[in-house]
């Protein structure tokens, strides 16, 4: 009858694996891998919170230092445009000293400066448009049937607005992502519904 001390024994380990832990290692949440818990794992806390409704792209990130009496402090500047890609688009910028808060920071600024298009039914532009933002200098010609030609981050911008058939072209030498992106937007503001 040795089998049958081998599954009393196996029966008894089961239950000792199933009875709840007395110490504190599953309050404290986990310490990496996927066991649940903490959020340090990967997608850790993500799965409740929604999916946004926009499209967004990072156009630039800098770190950006102010001299202090101690020393250097570092902060991070980032430039972001969110779009739906059906006629909505807009440019945010966002300051703090961790890269996700500023990430935040941006998108909720390009939500707040968001501008709705009214598009052509093949998703073009009416007419020709020109800005300038700062030193950044933008126009936007409609082309039926070239699909969209731009460069720098006015082709996000474009891109996250839903514009097709257009062709851009930056008037000024400004290699500042954001000042572009912005007078893209300018421009488009002349479009707005």
């Amino acid at each position: 009858m040795p089998t049958k001390k081998i599954t009393e024994e196996v029966k008894k380990i089961g239950a000792s694996a199933a009875a709840p832990r007395t110490d504190n290692r599953d309050q404290r949440g986990s310490r990496g891998g996927n066991r649940g818990g903490g959020g340090r794992g990967p997608r850790g806390g993500r799965d409740d919170r929604a999916r946004s409704e926009f499209a967004q792209k990072l156009i630039g990130i800098r770190r950006v230092a102010r001299v202090m009496a101690g020393g250097r402090r570092f902060n991070f500047s980032v430039g972001i445009v969110i779009g739906d890609k059906k006629g909505a688009v807009g440019v945010g910028l966002g300051k703090a000293a961790d890269t996700q808060l500023a990430i935040e920071k941006a998108t909720r600024d390009a939500k707040n400066n968001m501008i709705k298009l009214s598009l052509t039914k093949n998703r073009s532009i009416k007419h020709n448009i020109a800005s300038k933002y700062c030193a950044s200098e933008v126009e936007i010609r409609p082309s039926p049937g070239r699909g969209l030609v731009a460069g720098s981050s006015v082709r996000t911008v474009l891109e996250l607005a839903g514009v097709s058939d257009v062709t851009a072209k930056l008037l000024s030498r400004s290699k500042n992502s954001v000042n572009n992106a912005r007078a893209a937007v300018e421009a488009l503001r002349q479009l707005a519904k």
